[in-house]
Parts: structure tokens; C-alpha cells; sequence
């Protein structure tokens, strides 16, 4: 193999990244039946998949005259990049922005025996048939034309990364807030509960509430209200001054949360809403419930428009 020089190297990230989303953005269009900008990133770039291609180039670099070693270190390269990348996003996003725990013989759901199995063959396709073209095309540039070619991309590509990384770490913020807020409105539900006295039955269905969403949640608290406020007219003296004092202070408390509610669509902005539009298989275990609210909302919200 012909050695590249860095700024080589990183055009062939940079095509690759391009390719993987053309790759990606149609595999997804086509079985959603619409235009999806698919990645991370805003621009029509995919990280894993330029790390990816370079990682193949690389690990299969010993092994270039023997196409079993090749794709054993495709398959080993590949799964274990395809892991850090997602245990680290996870741990900085509080999501996943692939999930394989629907696939049988899954590790965490960041991989999976047939992703690594595909990954492999990849490997063989990308040294032996792919990159082979593609280094001719580079090679073939002059270098006073690439390097500032490269350069231009690294400008764009370090921005809408930033940017993207920003939208990405607003997201989490945004999922904590919900989640914390959620927390809040089903203990304040709670305690409504306790005062009105529900019978077994619906104790029971109380208990399946922790699934419904932040708005279902509100609803049945609202319902909660009405149910006291009908209590204490028709039975005043059921109610004594510190039982009222309690209902009231826990009104004004869920009034403060639905105040904060409302502000959660503002909160999504252009790029967070890109970003769950781009990723329809973002999943997170942690917040799964008000990452699906908020799927839902966009959802919505892009029907309406």
C-alpha cells in the first residue's frame, strides 16, 4: 500500500464519512419512505463510518496478501471501535444513537454477532475493491489542490461537529430536565393519592403509571384536583386546615411544573430537533420514556408544518 501523507489520510476520513452517510441516509430513506439526513452531524457526514474505513485500511495493513487475517482483524477492529464509540456517546448523551438489543447475540446493545460478522466482510470489500479506485482518484489530485481542499473540510466538518456536539449535550440536559420533572409530578401524585384514599383497584392502576408520559401524568394529577376539590365541597369536614394547606401548597407546586412543561418544546431548538428526526432508532435506557415524548413532539410538530 502507497504511503499517505496526514493530510491524505485525513481526505480519505472525510470521503468516507460522505460515503457512509450516502450509504446510511438512502438505506434509511428507503425503508422510511422519506428524505432522512441520517448521522450525528448536520452536514452529510457520518464519523463511525470514516473511522471506520480508516481503522480497516489500517488493521488489514499486515495482512494485505491474506484474506482470512484480513477479515479478522476487520471483524476485531471494527467491533471494538463500534463499542467504545458507543459506550462513550452513551455516557456523554445519556442515548444510544444505535441500538442492537434487539438482535440475538448482542453485547449491551452497542454490538452484535452479525453487525460484527458484516463488518468483516466489509473489511475484505473496502481494501481489496473499494479503496483501491479511490486511492487512484485521490492520488491523481496535486497535492496544492488537496491540501487547502482538506483544509476547507476540516474548517466545515470541526464546526458542525461543534455545533452538533453542543445540540447533542443540550439534548441530555434536556432529557434530565423532563425526567427530573416526571419524577416530581408522579411523587406529587402520589401524595394526592394518599389524601383522596383510593380504593385497591385503583392502587393497582396507579402503579402502571411510572409508563405513561410527562403529559398523561399531568392529566391524571389535573383529574386529581378536581376529584379533591369536588371532595372538599361536598365533605368540608373531612378536610381540616393542615390537610387544605397541604392540597394547596401542592397545586402551586404542580402549577411550577407545568409552567416548565411548556417550556420543553422552546428548549428542543432547529438542531436537537434535527438530531431525533435524523436518529428515529436513538434509544436510551435511562430515559426512555421522555426521550419517547420528545420523539413524539417533533413528530407532531413536523406534521403540522
Amino acid at each position: 500500500m502507497i504511503q499517505y501523507k496526514a493530510f491524505q489520510w485525513l481526505f480519505f476520513f472525510y470521503f468516507y464519512c460522505f460515503f457512509g452517510w450516502c450509504f446510511e441516509s438512502a438505506y434509511v430513506s428507503f425503508k422510511s419512505r422519506k428524505l432522512v439526513n441520517r448521522g450525528f452531524m448536520r452536514g452529510p457526514f457520518l464519523p463511525l463510518y470514516g473511522s471506520g474505513a480508516i481503522m480497516m485500511l489500517i488493521v488489514s495493513m499486515p495482512f494485505q496478501d491474506n484474506v482470512i487475517l484480513t477479515y479478522l482483524a476487520g471483524v476485531a477492529g471494527a467491533t471494538v471501535l463500534e463499542y467504545i464509540t458507543g459506550v462513550t456517546m452513551e455516557a456523554l448523551f445519556k442515548v444510544r444513537y444505535w441500538d442492537y438489543s434487539n438482535q440475538r447475540f448482542n453485547f449491551q446493545g452497542h454490538i452484535c454477532l452479525s453487525s460484527s460478522i458484516a463488518w468483516g466482510f466489509l473489511t475484505i470489500l473496502m481494501t481489496r475493491v473499494v479503496h483501491r479506485p479511490v486511492e487512484q482518484f485521490v492520488m491523481s489530485i496535486p497535492g496544492n489542490v488537496l491540501f487547502p481542499l482538506t483544509m476547507l473540510l476540516t474548517v466545515y466538518i470541526v464546526v458542525d461537529f461543534t455545533l452538533s456536539f453542543k445540540a447533542a449535550i443540550e439534548l441530555r440536559d434536556l432529557l434530565v430536565k423532563m425526567q427530573k420533572v416526571k419524577d416530581e409530578v408522579e411523587r406529587l401524585q402520589r401524595r394526592l393519592d394518599v389524601i383522596i384514599a383510593f380504593s385497591n383497584a385503583e392502587k393497582e392502576q396507579r402503579r402502571q403509571e411510572s409508563e405513561l408520559s410527562l403529559a398523561e401524568l399531568s392529566m391524571g394529577v389535573k383529574q386529581r384536583f378536581a376529584s379533591l376539590k369536588e371532595s372538599i365541597q361536598n365533605m368540608p369536614s373531612a378536610y381540616g386546615e393542615g390537610i387544605r394547606e397541604e392540597i394547596a401548597e401542592l397545586r402551586g407546586r404542580f402549577s411550577h411544573y407545568i409552567d416548565t412543561q411548556k417550556g420543553f418544546r422552546e428548549m428542543l431548538g432547529f438542531y436537537k430537533r434535527d438530531m431525533i428526526l435524523n436518529n428515529p432508532t436513538m434509544a436510551s435506557e435511562k430515559f426512555r420514556n421522555v426521550l419517547e415524548e420528545l420523539k413524539r413532539i417533533v413528530s407532531g410538530d413536523q406534521r403540522e408544518e
